[in-house]
């Protein structure tokens, strides 16, 4: 098994439960396609570098998981029909990808568990 990374960008006139419903849908998706998601992530409602479809703003988000090439193929496929995914980008994660991304999942972890300064 391969480890991948996909961040899509979903379209901003979403709530927060259904952009929610639909990552657990391709999450879904991976676990029904024999892979296996290690983590997900929420990159919120963010400024877009260009307009896509007349809009400046989408909700990001980061899925990486275990699978196959073809669960790859299968998630791409769902994505490029679910008329409310913008963009996507899934990329094979090599031996240093794997280190750094699991470096910053340490980090990201210390951040929201570090008491507020007052």
């Amino acid at each position: 098994m391969n480890s991948y990374e996909t961040v899509f960008i979903l379209t901003p006139v979403l709530s927060e439960d259904q952009a929610k419903e639909a990552v657990q849908k391709f999450e879904g998706e991976i676990t029904s396609l024999g892979g296996k998601v290690r983590h997900s992530e929420s990159w919120g409602l963010r400024k877009l570098a260009y307009p896509i479809q007349k809009k400046s703003t989408g909700f990001y988000f980061l899925v990486e998981f275990q699978a196959e090439g073809n669960v790859v193929a299968g998630l791409e496929l769902s994505m490029k029909r679910d008329e409310r995914v913008m963009r996507f980008l899934s990329v094979k994660m090599e031996k240093d990808h794997l280190v750094y991304s699991e470096k910053r999942r340490v980090k990201l972890g210390e951040k929201k568990s570090a008491p507020a300064e007052a």
